[in-house]
């Protein structure tokens, strides 16, 4: 439970925040590029350092740098409460994003420690996955409660009691062994810079174009670090990435497949969002109440994801699921301005909440399965970080392909559809709206296909046995 609350807590502060931007804009009077920000800066700093943040529990003690992490996690949440300026609150975001990046991976490897493979392990992970799923969700409704109720401070502050709570639930945990050898310093600077140039520019590309020179000049810089990185994990007698992770067909499929998802997932969120709050004019809690189905979908879903990868092999369980979050997400496709919650929204949200809950189970073993006790925090980070690297990509691509959509409608429609709203022009408001819905849908359509990759993705390149249980406790890999 203590790695499930910490994991819960850094999932969480993904999406908490994104309820709360119009109070934080207007307390602190922030301009519209810079609020983005505080969603940026912690997307850049968690997706750039969980490499860095998984080989410093190998080397330097899984537990103690779970500490730390959770450590620098509470400490920002304060700060960020605290803020009282712009700069303030984006440097304490960006310092979650660093506590966050060496919790997270951590605490996947401290599963691997604390937990033998097997159903003990299983069980695990799927409260771990269910986390994962559920946290996101939790945080559009906490977050909507807070601000509507409180004050948009307590999005940060929430964390701070839950930060202290687990921090003293860590003495139960075991420290696993400690490897030797020293930090890739040089794998750290060009992987982490890479990583940060590749999500610093999918983010402006998707604000600010793809022809912008900054994105331009960010995405060149992440290829050649990231090829230099490659070239330092070939030669390195200590490598922060070790190529042989990807050596096991598998294990490679299921960091393939968490990236589709994670696009896919993303997506979903910030677009179905938007449709809620702008088109159906729900209310920041009304919108977090109606993502409901969906936390329920995942949990429920996971848990029956357990209890399947001891019965069948992972693809009999992943494709099926991700076969219904394409479905699920079709179905959000056909949404228009005036489709009811209740016979449209919710089914399709339920579904696609269902189909993604089933596929993470097996595809989070997966990725750690068989994975030697030095490679753990790094096998862990990679998870995280595909998942990370996943949505931001795939929520940048949409963007794009949803604005260029909905303008092609109407010219400016998101400029046109407050302005329609501030000056009561119906007619207007009515041709924004349809313009709106139609962006959106058509990036539900291109996130279905995102589904649809990951499940060819799993056709082709996992086929692992199912787990079984032995006597003693071990996992035995069924032919």
């Amino acid at each position: 439970m203590v790695i499930a609350a910490a994991q819960l807590m850094v999932v969480l502060d993904g999406t908490i925040t994104n309820i709360a931007l119009p109070s934080i804009q207007t307390d602190l009077g922030m301009s519209s590029s810079g609020l983005a920000w505080v969603i940026n800066s912690y997307a850049l700093a968690f997706g750039g350092l969980l490499l860095l943040g998984g080989r410093s529990g190998d080397l330097f003690g899984r537990r103690r740098m779970f500490r730390v992490g959770l450590a620098v996690f509470t400490v920002a949440s304060l700060l960020g409460g605290l803020a009282q300026n712009d700069v303030q609150l984006i440097a304490a975001r960006i310092l979650q994003g660093v506590g966050a990046a060496i919790a997270a991976p951590t605490a996947l490897s401290l599963i691997t420690v604390n937990f033998p493979e097997g159903r003990p392990r299983n069980k695990a992970m799927g409260v771990y996955a269910a986390m994962a799923g559920i946290g996101s969700t939790v945080g559009l409704l906490l977050g909507g409660v807070l601000t509507d109720y409180l004050d948009w401070r307590w999005v940060m502050f929430v964390n701070v009691p839950i930060g202290l709570v687990v921090l003293a639930g860590t003495k139960v945990l075991a420290e696993g062994e400690r490897n030797t050898g020293g930090l890739d310093v040089p794998g750290a600077v060009t992987g982490t810079g890479g990583l940060l140039a590749l999500v610093y520019g999918i983010t402006r590309g998707g604000e600010d174009g793809w022809t912008d020179s900054l994105t331009l000049a960010s995405g060149a810089a992440a290829l050649v670090l990231l090829a230099v990185f490659l070239v330092i994990q070939t030669r390195s007698a200590h490598p922060m990435m070790p190529l042989r992770l990807f050596a096991d067909r598998n294990r490679a499929g299921a960091y393939a497949t968490v990236m589709f998802i994670g696009a896919g997932m993303f997506a979903t969120f910030y677009f179905l969002t938007l449709y809620l709050q702008q088109v159906h004019g729900y209310s920041p809690v009304r919108t977090g109440l109606a993502y409901l189905p969906f936390s329920l979908g995942m949990g429920v879903a996971a848990g029956v994801g357990t209890q399947l990868v001891t019965r069948l092999a992972p693809r009999l369980i992943a494709g099926p699921g991700l076969v219904v979050a394409a479905l699920g997400m079709f179905w959000f496709s056909a949404l228009e301005p005036g489709s009811p919650y209740l016979t449209h929204i919710l089914p399709a949200m339920f579904i696609t909440a269902v189909g993604l809950g089933v596929s993470f189970v097996p595809m989070t073993l997966g990725a750690v399965s068989k994975v030697r006790d030095q490679d753990a925090g790094i096998a862990s980070a990679l998870l995280n970080t595909t998942q990370q690297i996943g949505g931001a990509l795939g929520l940048a691509a949409l963007s794009t392909i949803s604005a260029g959509v909905a303008n092609g409608d109407l010219p400016h429609a998101s400029e046109r559809f407050f302005q329609a709203l501030a000056l009561g022009d119906l007619p207007l408001l009515k041709q924004a709206s349809e313009a709106l819905t139609h962006g959106y849908t058509a990036a539900f359509l291109v996130a279905s296909t995102l589904f649809v990759a990951a499940l060819v993705i799993v056709a082709a390149a996992v086929n692992a046995p199912r787990q079984e249980q032995s006597e003693n406790g071990t996992a035995v890999h069924m032919g």
